[in-house]
């Protein structure tokens, strides 16, 4: 399943901010944050709810409660950006982390670090990194967490090219993809197009 939200006004808005070359530092992190929380946001639609009674000023009155543990998994560095604003919305959640960085010449992923919290039973995973180029890195991630014992996962990005959109659906198909937009294309370097240069490097000013 894959779920796109460049329809929504306010994400519009703020991938236009993220694009432009002229947005710097503090601006750039903001609409950052925008972005994800309107991913998170739609993202915890799959997340089962318990009904329960909660007593309000006047009376009692029938509720809901997210049901099941939500572990929230940045891939480093730039996935980091959305964690923050992800945990800010929602209740309980843990926190792993999945270091893996890029050979320029190669294009491919190599993992250098990990750190995943237990994985209780139910539990959803959202796995976070901003830009799903060529969908490698993703692909390790989740391959990863399933060894673990992750059975329902999340993809949630920022930008998305069609060509990691594609690798991902074919190596976990069950995998829903939350994406804020769908670029064009890469380029020879494996850059998303038109894209918004190097997220990381954006976001920490690097």
């Amino acid at each position: 399943m894959l779920t796109c939200l460049q329809d929504h006004p306010l994400l519009q808005h703020n991938i236009t901010i993220l694009r432009d070359t002229a947005t710097q530092g503090v601006a750039f992190r903001k609409s950052s944050r925008i972005i994800t929380q309107l991913l998170v946001a739609k993202a915890a639609e799959q997340a089962g709810l318990t009904e329960v009674q909660v007593k309000t000023p006047l009376e009692t009155t029938t509720g809901a409660r997210i049901e099941a543990p939500i572990i929230l998994v940045p891939i480093l560095r730039a996935g980091l950006g959305m964690l923050e604003p992800a945990m800010e919305m929602l209740p309980n959640v843990s926190v792993g982390y999945v270091g893996l960085e890029r050979d320029e010449e190669t294009a491919v992923a190599s993992s250098y670090y990990n750190k995943l919290p237990v994985l209780p039973d139910p539990h959803h995973v959202f796995v976070m990194d901003p830009m799903l180029a060529t969908g490698g890195s993703a692909v390790q991630t989740i391959s990863m967490l399933k060894e673990q014992g992750a059975l329902k996962l999340t993809m949630i990005c920022v930008i998305a090219a069609p060509e990691g959109i594609d690798c991902l659906q074919q190596a976990h198909p069950e995998v829903p993809i939350i994406t804020g937009v769908i670029d064009r294309e890469l380029n020879e370097r494996k850059y998303i197009l038109p894209g918004l240069g190097d997220y990381g490097d954006r976001l920490f000013g690097t």
